[in-house]
Parts: C-alpha cells; sequence; structure tokens
C-alpha cells in the first residue's frame, strides 16, 4: 500500500484534533466538576452555534448573540475563561505536533539542516567552503519583551507540562497503570490551570520582563543548544566525516529586556544593572548546576602532563578542578546577590568567575585531558555540552543591547553646549555638528566640566553611559538608536560613551525604521563611513538596524518590505565600496504588519548578499514561547535558522530582473498613497478606529512596562507600532497587515501586468513571500466579526468607513486568489489553513462577547462604573483572541 503525503496530513489532523478533543474534554470536566452541568452545557451549546453559523447558519448566529448577552456577571469571567483556555490548549496540542511529527512554521518537513546538506554537498557548493562557513555563522537572535504576551510565567511552565505528558502519552509500550497516571497528571495541570488567575493584577517592570526571558533560556534553551550542536555535528559528520569545533556557536542570544529605553520611562540606568547583575546570576546558576553533575561523572585517574602538573598529582585530577571551578561559582553567586540586594560588597576577583576564560581554560584542559587518554567518548558528553554552553552564552548569559532615542542624545550635547556658552546643539546644521563631535572625539580634554549639575532627563542618559563603561563588552551587545537618519546621531552616542569612559568600543547602531530613514539609509552610512575617525573605530565592522514595525505602520506593509529590500541592497553595496563587512539587524515583530512570519522564509527572500553569514534577529514576546519555549520546539527553531543563514549565504536567491524592480516600485508607490489616504488623509479614520477596535481598553491592560504611547499627549501618530497592530487584531480586520497591498496589486493587474506579478511570485523570493504573508493575513481577517464591532461599537455616521476598508480587504482577497491561481487563501500551506479552521469556532465567541463587554463598559459613569465581572471578563476575552491569533502584534 502506498501512503502518499495526502494521507500523511489527513493522520496529522487527526492525530491533532484528537488531543484538542482530549484535553477540551478535560477542561469540560474540570468546568463540570466546579460550575456544574448547567454551565458547561451552555459553553457547549455556544460552540456549537458558533461552528453552525461558520457554515452560514444566520438562525445560529443570532441564537449564539442572545444566549452571549444575557450570560449574567457572574458568568462572565469563567464563560471568557472557558473558551480562553480552550485555544491555549489548542495552542499546545500544535506545538506538540510541531514536534513530535517534525514541522516547521508552515508544514511539516524533514529536519532542514540534514535537507540542505544534502543539496549543497550533490555538487552545488564546495564542502570545504560549507564547512569554513558553518563555522563562522554569527545568527544573533534579539529577545526582547513584548505588552502583547499574556501568559503569565506560571501558566507558561503549566503549560509546558501538559506538553510532557502528550509526549509520554506516545509512547506504545506503556502499561495500562503508566496511562492511567499520565491521564491524572493532565487532569491535575488543566484544573491547576484553570484556578490560576490568567490576569496580572500589576504591570509587569521591566524587571519581570527579563526574569521572563532567563525563564526561556532555563526551561528550554539551556537544554536546546547542546542538543542542537550535538544533531548539527552528527549530520556534518556523517556527511563530510569531519567534526566541528568544540566551541562551535552559530547561534548566539541578546536581549533588549532591560535595556530598552526607547520612549520606556522606568528603565533606567539602575534597572539596567540588576538586569545585568540577574543575568550573570542566571547563567552561574546554570553552571553550577551543570559542574555538580560533571563532578559526579569524571572520576576517572588517568590525565595527561598538563593537567597532572595543574593538579600536583592529584589522584582525582578531573574532580580537583571541577571543584574549584564549582567554589568560584558559589562565591560569584553569594556576590552577585548581594548586588542584586542593593549592596556593594568588597571581594577578590580572583576568587570569582569574573572573566570567560576563568570558566573555559580549566574546562577546555579537562577535554583535552580526556582526548589525549584516549576518553573522547567521556569529553563528548556532558563536559562538551558545557563548553557549547558557555559558547553561546557565556558568564553574562544574555548580551544586553541598549537602545535610546536619537532625540535623548543630542538633548545631552544641546544643555551641555548651552551651559559652556557655545549655542545649541540642537539648532546647528549637520555639518556644524558633525565638525564639533569629531573634534572633540579627538580631543583628550574632558568635555564635560565636573561641577555641572544636568537635568533629571540629560543625568539619566549620561548614568546609562557610565554604566556601559563599568561592564565589560561581553556583557553588552549594541547601542541601538531609534529614529536615527544621520551621521550625527551616530557620532553623538560616540561622544557620549567617550566622555564617561567606556574603554572599550561599543557596536552603535543606527536604526532606520520610518519610510523616508530607510531611503536615506544608505546615504548616511556611506557619510559615516567617508570620516575617517569613524571608519578607524568600526575596525572594519558596521551594524545597521532596519525597522519593519514603524516602517509598516508609517507606509503600509508592502511599500515598507520594498523599501527595507532595497535599502538593504544599497547597504550592502556601499559597505562593499567601503570594504567594511556589514552586519543587518532585523527589527521584525511576531505578526505580519510588523516584519513577522516563518523565519526561514523570511531569511531566505533578503536581498542576495545581506546576510553573508551574519544576521541578527528580535525575537518577540509570544513568539518566543511559540519558538523557544519547549526544548524539542528550540532545536527545530535554531535548525530552521541555521538552515536558512547558510543557505543565503551560500546559495543566495538570484538578483530580480530590472523589469520585477520596475514593477515593484510601482506597487510601492500606489500601496502609500493608498494606505496613507485612509490613515492620514480620511477624517473620520482616527474615530474610526477608536470605536471600532478595543484601542483605548488595551492602553489601560497591564500587559507590559513600557506605555502603549511614545507620548502621552500624542494622537495616533504616537502610538506605538504593537497596540496599533494588536487593536486591529482582536477586532479581526487585520488592516495594518493588508491596507494598501490589494489596491496596488489590482493596479497593478488593471495594467496589464499580470502575467508580470505570477512570473515574480514564481521566480522572485522576497515577492513569492509578501503575497504568501497576505494570504495568510487574509486568511485570519473576518470582515463580518469586523462589520459587527462595528454595529455595537461604532457611530453611525461613520459606519461608511468600514464598508469602504471591507471592500478593500474583498479586492485584496480577489486579487490575490487570481495572482496565485487558487480557489481558496493558503491552498499550498494546508497545516496553517487546518490551525485557523481548527480556532475559529473558538475565537468567534470571544469577540462577540468582546463587543458587548466594550458596549458595557464605555457606557460606564463615575456613578455606575462597569463591574468588576465584567472589567475582568474583558481582559480575557482580549487574551483569549490574543492566543487564539497567535501573532497578535
Amino acid at each position: 500500500m502506498v501512503v502518499t503525503k495526502a494521507d500523511n496530513m489527513t493522520d496529522m489532523y487527526a492525530s491533532l484534533r484528537s488531543n484538542v478533543s482530549m484535553l477540551g474534554q478535560i477542561l469540560g470536566d474540570t468546568m463540570r466538576t466546579h460550575l456544574g452541568d448547567s454551565f458547561l452545557e451552555k459553553v457547549e451549546q455556544i460552540r456549537k452555534l458558533a461552528k453552525d453559523s461558520r457554515r452560514g447558519d444566520q438562525a445560529a448566529r443570532e441564537q449564539m448573540l442572545e444566549l452571549l448577552t444575557a450570560l449574567p456577571d457572574e458568568e462572565l469571567v469563567p464563560f471568557a475563561k472557558a473558551f480562553n483556555q480552550f485555544l491555549n490548549l489548542a495552542n499546545l496540542s500544535e506545538q506538540f505536533h510541531t514536534i513530535s511529527r517534525n514541522c516547521d512554521e508552515l508544514v511539516c518537513v524533514p529536519d532542514p539542516v540534514e535537507q540542505l546538506l544534502g543539496r549543497m554537498l550533490n555538487g552545488r557548493v564546495d564542502q570545504t567552503k560549507m564547512l569554513d562557513c558553518l563555522k563562522t555563522l554569527d545568527i544573533d537572535l534579539v529577545l526582547t519583551a513584548h505588552p502583547t504576551e499574556i501568559s503569565r510565567r506560571t501558566l507558561i511552565q503549566k503549560y509546558a507540562a501538559i506538553v510532557d505528558c502528550l509526549t509520554e502519552q506516545e509512547n506504545d509500550q506503556l502499561s495500562d497503570r503508566e496511562r492511567q497516571q499520565i491521564s491524572l497528571r493532565l487532569r491535575q495541570l488543566i484544573a491547576q490551570i484553570w484556578h490560576t488567575n490568567e490576569i496580572r493584577r500589576e504591570r509587569p517592570t521591566p524587571v519581570d520582563e527579563a526574569r521572563w526571558g532567563l525563564s526561556t533560556i532555563e526551561e528550554s534553551l539551556w537544554h536546546a543548544v547542546p542538543d542542537f550542536l550535538r544533531q548539527l555535528n552528527d549530520q556534518v559528520q556523517q556527511r563530510t566525516g569531519q567534526q566541528l569545533p568544540i566551541d562551535i556557536a552559530p547561534v548566539r542570544f541578546s536581549s533588549w529586556m532591560g535595556g530598552d529605553r526607547d520612549g520606556n520611562p522606568f528603565v533606567t540606568a539602575k534597572v539596567t544593572q540588576e538586569v545585568l547583575d540577574r543575568n550573570r546570576h542566571a547563567a552561574a546558576r546554570l553552571f553550577l548546576k551543570d559542574i555538580v553533575l560533571l563532578v559526579g561523572e569524571l572520576s576517572m585517574e588517568e590525565a595527561n602532563d598538563e593537567l597532572k602538573a595543574y593538579t600536583n598529582n592529584s589522584c582525582e585530577p578531573y574532580r580537583h578542578v571541577l571543584r574549584s571551578i564549582r567554589q568560584r561559582l558559589r562565591d560569584t553567586i553569594d556576590y552577585l546577590n548581594a548586588r542584586i540586594e542593593g549592596h556593594n560588597p568588597e571581594v577578590d576577583k580572583s576568587s570569582l568567575i569574573w572573566q570567560e576564560s576563568d570558566l573555559k581554560a580549566p574546562l577546555e584542559m579537562l577535554y583535552k585531558s580526556l582526548t589525549d587518554c584516549g576518553m573522547r567518548l567521556i569529553a563528548n558528553g556532558l563536559l562538551l555540552d558545557i563548553l557549547r554552553r558557555l559558547a553561546c552564552f557565556g558568564i553574562h548569559m544574555l548580551r544586553l543591547d541598549i537602545r535610546q532615542d536619537a532625540s535623548r542624545h543630542s538633548d545631552v550635547l544641546a544643555e551641555l553646549t548651552r551651559y559652556l556658552g557655545m549655542g545649541d546643539f540642537n539648532h546647528w546644521d549637520e555639518t556644524e555638528k558633525q565638525a564639533f563631535l569629531l573634534r572633540e572625539l579627538s580631543n583628550r580634554r574632558p568635555l564635560i566640566p565636573s561641577n555641572w549639575q544636568p537635568s533629571a532627563d540629560v543625568a539619566e542618559v549620561l548614568n546609562t553611559c557610565r554604566l556601559i563603561a563599568k561592564h565589560p563588552a561581553k556583557a553588552l551587545g549594541s547601542y541601538v538608536i531609534s529614529m536615527a537618519g544621520k551621521p550625527s546621531d551616530v557620532l553623538t552616542v560616540l561622544l557620549l560613551l567617550k566622555e564617561t569612559g567606556c574603554s572599550h568600543p561599543m557596536r552603535v547602531v543606527p536604526l532606520f525604521e520610518t519610510l523616508s530613514d530607510l531611503n536615506n539609509a544608505a546615504a548616511c552610512i556611506t557619510d559615516l563611513l567617508d570620516i575617517d575617525w569613524y571608519r578607524g573605530y568600526t575596525k572594519g565592522m558596521q551594524e545597521v538596524m532596519i525597522g519593519y514595525s514603524d516602517s509598516a505602520k508609517d507606509a503600509g506593509v508592502m511599500a515598507a518590505a520594498w523599501a527595507q529590500y532595497h535599502a538593504q541592497e544599497q547597504l550592502v553595496a556601499v559597505c562593499k565600496q567601503a570594504g567594511v563587512k556589514l552586519t543587518l539587524f532585523h527589527g521584525r515583530g511576531g505578526s505580519i504588519g510588523r516584519g513577522g512570519g516563518p523565519a526561514h522564509k523570511a531569511i531566505l527572500s533578503q536581498p542576495p548578499g545581506s546576510v553573508d553569514g551574519r544576521i541578527r534577529v528580535t525575537e518577540q514576546g509570544e513568539m518566543i514561547r511559540f519558538k523557544f519555549g519547549l526544548p524539542k520546539l528550540a532545536v527545530q527553531s535554531l535548525a530552521l535558522y541555521t538552515s536558512a543563514v547558510l543557505e543565503a549565504t551560500l546559495l543566495p536567491p538570484p538578483e530580480p530582473k530590472q523589469e520585477w524592480r520596475d514593477c515593484m516600485q510601482r506597487i510601492a508607490e500606489e500601496s502609500v498613497g493608498a494606505y496613507r489616504g485612509i490613515v492620514r488623509d480620511e477624517p473620520d479614520f482616527v474615530a474610526y478606529f477608536r470605536a471600532a477596535t478595543p484601542e483605548v481598553e488595551l492602553g489601560k491592560l497591564p500587559l507590559g512596562s513600557r506605555p502603549a504611547k511614545r507620548r502621552v499627549d500624542g494622537g495616533i501618530e504616537s502610538l506605538r507600532a504593537i497596540p496599533w497592530i494588536f487593536a486591529w487584531s482582536q477586532n479581526r480586520l487585520m488592516l495594518p497587515a493588508w491596507l494598501g497591498a490589494g489596491e496596488a496589486l489590482q493596479a497593478a493587474c488593471e495594467r496589464g501586468e499580470m502575467g508580470l506579478l505570477q512570473e515574480m511570485e514564481r521566480e522572485w523570493p522576497f515577492f513569492s513571500t509578501r503575497i504568501s504573508m497576505l494570504e495568510m493575513v487574509y486568511a485570519k481577517a473576518e470582515p463580518n466579526l469586523a462589520r459587527y464591532y462595528e454595529t455595537c461599537l461604532v457611530p453611525k455616521d461613520l459606519h461608511h468607513l468600514g464598508e469602504t476598508l471591507r471592500q478593500r480587504l474583498d479586492l485584496g482577497i480577489k486579487v490575490v486568489l487570481e495572482l496565485t491561481k487558487s480557489d481558496s487563501l493558503m491552498a499550498h500551506t494546508p497545516w496553517n489553513r487546518e490551525s485557523v479552521k481548527l480556532r475559529n469556532p473558538y475565537i468567534d465567541p470571544l469577540n462577540f462577547l468582546q463587543t458587548e463587554l466594550l458596549a458595557r463598559t464605555r457606557k460606564e459613569t463615575t456613578e455606575t462604573p462597569a463591574s468588576e465581572h465584567v472589567q475582568l471578563a474583558l481582559m480575557l476575552t482580549i487574551a483569549g483572541v490574543a492566543a487564539g491569533m497567535r501573532n497578535t502584534g
């Protein structure tokens, strides 16, 4: 019997649905126990009516709405919680199938590294070249906090335990008793989840967010990194006969949590100091656990001459060294505990693990001794895992980036130059600024007077720079300048670092994030690299950050994507001309409207030459959990990133044809006009947006440490990209991820370019990825639900705008289906389509209930505020829709 791909997919769907049904049954039993049969029957009735409503049954829809609007206050919270938790359990089932059935973000496939090595070494790439590239890969994944990461850490741990149970259930050799124990454990975990408050009582602090990031490493990545490298080594050895270096680290991790102060007044120098200490503390604690285990393992006596001499011929030389490391790690933890508690203890640094070499050198000595003495098998066990963790995480766990807005730096110099009687730095032109900055950068005398008393905002910027100066370079990543646009923005930061005593050359990275900044990026970097002093400072390396969120919010996804692509091409050319190695830092979000989507496809759709073995990418909030929250899932994600960067470097995509470029330029111009025509020029747009979405209510939720707006008094232009996307995903219109694209594609069709578009979709990875992402958001958009929000919440004189937006959405769907020659959206990604289909009957009731609760809260007055039940239920519906939509912000 021949098993087809369709058969495999059918089996997968059946297995996925079986687990979803089983977990849902347990959740139902939990609700029945605590809320009774009648409540559970009502939940099940609404679920079935939602399913029928999906099939077009208008009577079922009306009956469902009647039941929802009639829910008494005391049932609002448990009802919202029921559907919310079912969606979380559905996510878990899908995550489990991702790791148990070898699926990537779109469809089930074999191991991506193994596939790539087979293709490369089949005559396409020289083996030596491939190995050299693999050994020097530099993939830096930057973990960032995310205001739309709803789930609390305590719940995330319980979700992970459920996946462990699902994994155990797959074992065919389990006895009946063992199956009963697993079933009991699942019931216990789901009951614990049901009785745990899902919503944070208070907004998390930046330190809380940093601790959340560390928990992902401790619970998942700490185990995944050596597992992935072991698998990678086995695959390379099988294909080439060679082993990878023991200190290989193709993927490393940085963080913005506790370092990103752009628009977040709660991230101060004091907070950053605590986060740096906590990062080191976490690393020391995890290394200590490993060393304790290694002391138990390395009981052998035979050693090489170096180790014998080092330990004075100890009868247990390996344990002798490890016990010393163990004590130094314990002392390091005690020292860091005192610092975290606010003390500044005097300490002999030689007694601590102070530098990476303090840990690396003795462990490498043990490794060499074991291999010299014929014990390579032992050396390549836990000891090798520790060395590879050290290569990846260092002793600081995460390299902390610092991010600040360009205006905050120039304000420091403006206040200083006014104090010194030199005029106002902010009023000088670019030439004057550069001349002043270069003169001071080369000047040996201090610029900042010791008796100067700066304002609080200026003092905070200087304190951050002094903090950077105190910490070793390996504890820190890049200094990212938001809203950068001119060479002086970079030189200003370099001067501030010099004046505060920073002796190590920190990477200072301009972030180009609006359409005009992206278009000007190459000119800015050209001017920078033309400065002799700056060229000397870079030592042949230049990092540039590309902003996806704000550029898409500024110009729409299509125009922003083309500006990002074009900017990267130009930056590659500029740096190549200057003989400088370029590292591009991609500031992607989780949602399509913020540059999100499958990482593998995104990397392979970059301009040829833009990756070149080096890349930095942000990973945000909920996507950190979805990609790295479980060890096996993290191994797959690491494999996807490694294979994509290796392929983009050695088998880059072709240069786009000139006619493709010309067509894309026309599309970009059409799309930005259509997008801004609504978002900027439509006088009713802001009023409609705030009425038709829970944007105002989102700002009140305790979701993240950062305010929703950069300026409290600002309008839509000051709203951050994350709540902008999040609000539109809640009412299911998904507007930021498609507005302008369909209109531009339709205009191209009317010019007779459909054949050209189809050629671009077939042959140009950049364009095919854009169309694929459009399909995904079109499939997730629900115009009928958006219309219901409008009916219930929006004044009638604004309804015309909603009708216009839904017509634009319908236009986009039709033109994409025509372009792809498909009858349905996501026909080529059935796994994703099935995922959306599975969730809809559970998301829909939450959306309908959310509109009812928004209507109630908006009617509240000082005398009759909305009840606590209504407020909490509203938060739960927002959390539930976010869980169902997955990539929400």
